[in-house]
């Protein structure tokens, strides 16, 4: 099934229902449907071609959603833009892959300055007062209807959406109408649990960028309502669930433990799911007795589009039960996954031994986008997807997570790779050598913490942090050191400094 069909379908088929409610607006299905065919017909009316990348920067708002579906259906390839990154990492991204247009919120003008520079004026589109095509005249000058439905094939793409790689090379995952499709198939089936209905509404209480953009189609294929907040605020995700009748949302653990310090009940919540990083026993508990009992956690990656497992409500509740290691569970595989667990030359292992984590289904990525990261082999022969997560199954088929292969370090819920913050830190004058790593943090999941040798002083290396890097990959500690302990080959043994840091 095609992305776009699925907007004309639930335009037509729940054409007066409430669609979406969020900064711009409150917006009916129908007039979502004519919204998204007027803006794909106007990028077309650019001179944009299918397969034309086309970047988007926006906050949390009702156009970000119109946006990706608009390209779903031109036949174009989005690429989301964090605006939690760093302008440079932008001009990357952008670089990587041959951008031809971009749509942006007026609000990024000064730091897109740079971005804008090697885009076509006539491809640049702006929400609001700033250089570029208004967003608002370029949809009322297409006309109506679906005349701007692209005849898309499954494996065509509809978006490349950039991960960091060990290197701290971003890396531009291709994402097609199947991947999207076997998504929402299994979002439905194992996470929200039961198709939503009209009284349904899920709150994008964090960036439809991000985890929260999974849950668009699942919504939008069965007439619910989504509202949209335009940033996390634990007293605004309350009153949507007290007063604006949100009954689903997905965060990441910390976003959870400032719901959890504000001491009010969600009860009326029939889905508080949770991913991105390991959430401690603890906090589950508090969780299900302070917020809502109907807990379910998700597992995915960049490459492999979440759920590829899920640790569901009734798991939950068996955990807390009696059952406590099931809650260091990342659940069993979701509908349409097949997972396994194999040694270093890809055989099979039998449940209870750890092993890299692989997976195969629709829902895997077809491959990376970049000459350089074509270079990875991720994917192998048979299309299994092998993650780098170190994990172990056990007889029903759940699966632990043990560690990473690489040293990535999930904060927040976002991925983070050591190499990237290190090579920024290295800059700095009188920097002589730097390790950078994730520690444990009951906030944060983990926290990064940089070490270095040399005469540069703390601050100096955090003020360049500040200037070169988003703000989620910025250090929270910085520390200088004597000496670094040393591997037999002469590389900084990481997994000294953790156990010492960590005793």
């Amino acid at each position: 099934m095609l992305v776009g069909m699925l907007v004309q379908r639930a335009a037509r088929r729940y054409a007066g229902r409430v669609a979406l409610v969020g900064p711009q607006g409150t917006v009916t299905f129908a007039e979502l449907g004519d919204r998204v065919g007027r803006l794909a017909g106007g990028l077309r009316a650019l001179g944009l071609a299918p397969g034309d990348r086309v970047l988007d920067l926006q906050p949390n708002q009702n156009t970000s959603i119109e946006a990706d579906l608009a390209c779903c259906t031109a036949g174009l390839v989005r690429v989301a833009l964090n605006y939690r990154l760093h302008p440079d990492d932008w001009a990357g991204i952008a670089d990587d892959c041959g951008a031809r247009a971009l749509v942006y919120d007026a609000r990024y003008a000064a730091p897109t300055g740079a971005l804008r520079s090697g885009i076509p004026e006539r491809h640049t589109v702006v929400i609001g007062d700033g250089p570029g095509v208004p967003y608002e005249k370029l949809c009322a000058a297409a006309p109506a209807g679906d005349h701007a439905q692209h005849d898309a094939r499954p494996d065509d793409l509809v978006s490349l959406n950039y991960t960091s790689g060990t290197t701290g090379r971003p890396k531009g995952v291709r994402r097609t109408h199947r991947v999207r499709f076997a998504s929402l198939v299994n979002m439905v089936a194992d996470v929200v649990g039961a198709a939503p209905g009209p009284a349904d509404a899920y709150l994008h209480a964090g960036p439809v960028t991000h985890t929260s953009g999974l849950f668009v189609l699942p919504f939008l294929v069965h007439g619910a309502r989504q509202l949209i907040l335009p940033a996390f605020d634990p007293e605004a995700v309350v009153d949507a669930v007290r007063h604006r009748g949100a009954t689903h949302t997905a965060l990441v653990p910390t976003m959870v433990a400032r719901l959890l310090a504000l001491g009010e009940p969600l009860a009326e919540l029939r889905m508080l799911g949770y991913a991105g990083a390991p959430m401690p026993p603890e906090q589950i508990r508090q969780a299900y007795d302070r917020l809502t009992p109907n807990l379910v956690q998700y597992y995915g990656l960049v490459e492999a589009i979440p759920p590829v497992t899920v640790l569901d409500a009734a798991d939950h509740a068996a955990g807390l039960a009696g059952e406590p290691e099931r809650l260091t569970s990342a659940g069993r595989p979701a509908l349409g996954v097949e997972l396994s667990i194999v040694d270093d030359d890809g055989r099979p292992l039998p449940p209870g031994e750890v092993g890299e984590v692989v997976t195969r289904g629709d829902h895997v990525m077809p491959g990376y986008w970049s000459t350089v990261a074509g270079s990875v082999r991720a994917v192998d022969a048979e299309g299994w997807l092998h993650t780098g997560d170190l994990g172990r199954l056990d007889g029903p088929g759940r699966l632990w997570l043990v560690d990473r292969k690489g040293d990535m370090i999930i904060t927040g819920g976002y991925n983070v790779y050591p190499r990237e913050v290190e090579d920024v830190v290295a800059e700095v004058p009188g920097v002589r050598e730097v390790a950078v790593l994730g520690l444990a943090d009951p906030d944060w999941g983990q926290r990064i913490v940089a070490l270095y040798t040399g005469d540069a002083e703390p601050d100096a290396i955090e003020a360049h942090c500040r200037a070169r890097l988003a703000s989620y990959k910025k250090p929270k500690e910085v520390r200088r050191v004597a000496r670094f302990p040393l591997n037999p080959t002469g590389k900084i043994a990481k997994n000294v400094l953790r156990r010492e840091l960590e005793a």
